[in-house]
C-alpha cells in the first residue's frame, strides 16, 4: 500500500522517466504510472481477502480444510510497451501472496522497471524478495531453465512466448503467457458514427499503437464503409506526432527503429496486396530525433491478407468491408489471435450475440478494445494467451498453490 501511494505521489517523475524511455506522450506516461499505483495498492487490499474453506468429509469424525499457500520463486519477464503497469500487475500478486521475484524487463526499457523497484525497497520490502536482472534474450531463457524458479509469467510475442513455454513445461514449472493480438472492431450500421470514429481512433493509434489490445483491424459494415473511412482519416491525419515531452504531441515516438520499420514494412505489405492508402503511410522526418511513424489507415483490405492476420503493434490500422453482422463476426473470429475484440451497435441483439460469440478472452461493447481495469481478470483466447488469467481477483489462481488439508479428532 505504502509504494502504491510513493508511486502516485511521484507520477509525474516517473512518468516523465517512462516517456523518455518508452516514447509514450507524457500525460500517457503519467496515467501508466498511476495504475501501477492503483495496482499496487489493490493488491496490498488482496493480501487480507485470501481465504479457503471449511468442508465436511464423506467420513464421520473428519474435518477438511483448504487454503492457498506461496509458491515458491516466479520468473517475470515483461514487454516495453507498458513499463511500469505490467511489472507492477506480474509483481503485486506475486508479493502480496508471499511469493519472491526474479524479473527481467524488456531491454529497451529497464530504467523505468527499476524505478518501481526503489520505491518498492523504500517501502519497506525486504532485500533479495525482488530481483531484477537485465540483458537481452538468452537472459530470459536462463530464467526459464532454472531449477530453482517455480513459475514463469511472461508478457511478450507470441513466437518468443511459445519458447518459454516449451522450456518451463520440459520441467514442469508453471507458467502464464500473455502474447499477441490481432484484435478487431466492428462497426455496424446502427452505430452513431462520430461515437464510432472516436472509438476506432483511440483503440488503434493512442501509445502509438503499441499496445497488445490495439484495434488494429476495423470490420465495417459496406454501407456505411466510405463515410467512416473518411472521417476516421481526417482524424488520423489530423494527429499530431512529436516529441513524448512536447505538451503538443498527441503520439510519441516508436520504441525503437527496429519496431518502426516493423511498421512501414506491413504498410508496404498492405500496398502490395491491394489496400488503399487512406491517409499516412509515408516517412516522418521531424526535427527531433526518433523513430516517428506517420499514423496510417488503410482501406479495402481483404480479411484473408497479412495486413489483416499478422500483429504490426504500431499505429496502423485498416478497414474490411462486409454486407451484416454475420460475416463481420465471422471475420472477427476469424485470426489465430483472440485477446480483445469490440462492436460499436446500438443493436442489444448484437451487442449480447457478439458477448457470447467472440472468440477473444475480453469483448467490448461501444468501448476501445484497449482500455481495461485493473481489478477484473485479463487475458485472451487461441494464441493470444496460455495459463491463469492475470490481474483482479482472478490473479490468485497463478500466484498461489491450494492445499487440503485433513484432520481426525
Amino acid at each position: 500500500d505504502k509504494a502504491g501511494t510513493l508511486v502516485m505521489e511521484r507520477r509525474e517523475q516517473l512518468g516523465r522517466l517512462l516517456s523518455r524511455e518508452e516514447g509514450k506522450t507524457l500525460p500517457e506516461g503519467i496515467g501508466e504510472t498511476v495504475r501501477a499505483g492503483r495496482i499496487l495498492k489493490y493488491f496490498a487490499g488482496e493480501a487480507l481477502r485470501v481465504h479457503g474453506q471449511n468442508l465436511a468429509s464423506t467420513r464421520p469424525g473428519v474435518e477438511i480444510q483448504t487454503y492457498r499457500q506461496a509458491v515458491g520463486v516466479y520468473g517475470l519477464i515483461t514487454p516495453w510497451n507498458f513499463p511500469i503497469a505490467i511489472p507492477a500487475w506480474k509483481m503485486a500478486p506475486a508479493l502480496a501472496f508471499g511469493n519472491t521475484v526474479v524479473i527481467k524487463p524488456a531491454g529497451p526499457t529497464p530504467a523505468t522497471a527499476e524505478a518501481l523497484i526503489a520505491i518498492l525497497h523504500e517501502a519497506g520490502l525486504p532485500k533479495g524478495v525482488v530481483n531484477m536482472i537485465i540483458g537481452r534474450g538468452q537472459v530470459g531463457q536462463a530464467i526459464v531453465d532454472h531449477k530453482d524458479v517455480d513459475a514463469i509469467s511472461f508478457t511478450g510475442s507470441q513466437g518468443v512466448g511459445a519458447g518459454v513455454a516449451s522450456g518451463a513445461i520440459k520441467r514442469q514449472a508453471r507458467v502464464q503467457l500473455e502474447m499477441g493480438g490481432k484484435n478487431p472492431l466492428i462497426i455496424m450500421d446502427d452505430a452513431d458514427l462520430e461515437r464510432a470514429v472516436a472509438i476506432a481512433l483511440d483503440g488503434s493509434f493512442f501509445a502509438t499503437g503499441q499496445r497488445c489490445t490495439a484495434s488494429s483491424r476495423l470490420i465495417v459494415q459496406e454501407n456505411i464503409h466510405d463515410k467512416f473511412v473518411q472521417l476516421l482519416g481526417e482524424k488520423v491525419a489530423a494527429l499530431r506526432v512529436g516529441d513524448a515531452l512536447d505538451p503538443n504531441s498527441q503520439m510519441g515516438p516508436a520504441v525503437s527503429e527496429a519496431q518502426m520499420e516493423t511498421s512501414y514494412k506491413y504498410i508496404d505489405v498492405a500496398k502490395f496486396e491491394g489496400g488503399r492508402i487512406v491517409t499516412g503511410g509515408d516517412r516522418l522526418k521531424l526535427d527531433k530525433p526518433g523513430w516517428y511513424v506517420q499514423p496510417t489507415l488503410i482501406a479495402d483490405t481483404e480479411a484473408g491478407s497479412r495486413i489483416n492476420n499478422e500483429e504490426v503493434f504500431g499505429p496502423v490500422a485498416s478497414t474490411i468491408r462486409v454486407k451484416d453482422y454475420e460475416e463481420a463476426l465471422a471475420i472477427s473470429n476469424g485470426v489465430e489471435f483472440g485477446l480483445s475484440a469490440g462492436i460499436v451497435t446500438t443493436s442489444l441483439k448484437h451487442a449480447r450475440n457478439f458477448q457470447r460469440q467472440a472468440k477473444a478472452g475480453m469483448t467490448m461493447v461501444n468501448l476501445a478494445t484497449a482500455g481495461v481495469d485493473y481489478h477484473v481478470p485479463f487475458g485472451g483466447s487461441k494464441k493470444s494467451s496460455y495459463g491463469a488469467r492475470e490481474q483482479g481477483f482472478a490473479a490468485v489462481e497463478f500466484f498461489t498453490q491450494t492445499k487440503t488439508s485433513y484432520s481426525a479428532s
